[in-house]
């Protein structure tokens, strides 16, 4: 399963790790998912959603049935 956020669609972002000789290599910064079950009450049941922190606070400023509505809307099955 690709390391994407459901409701925000963030996944890895890719740079440089550079040593104290100044060599680079690269690397890959993964967003900070967690996993998370919400009751979304116009169903009657738990969804459970693979969110970003930055996500798990949006849904908190913005509701559970709020969020749903804008991951189906990208086309994502809940």
């Amino acid at each position: 399963m690709a390391r994407r956020c459901q409701l925000t669609g963030a996944g890895p972002a890719f740079g440089k790790r550079v040593s104290h000789s100044h060599r680079r290599t690269s690397r890959r910064f993964d967003p900070n998912l967690q996993t998370k079950r919400y009751w979304l009450p116009s169903e009657g049941r738990y969804v459970r959603l693979r969110l970003s922190v930055r996500a798990i606070r949006t849904v908190d400023r913005i509701g559970i049935e709020a969020a749903v509505a804008r991951i189906r809307a990208r086309g994502e099955k809940v």
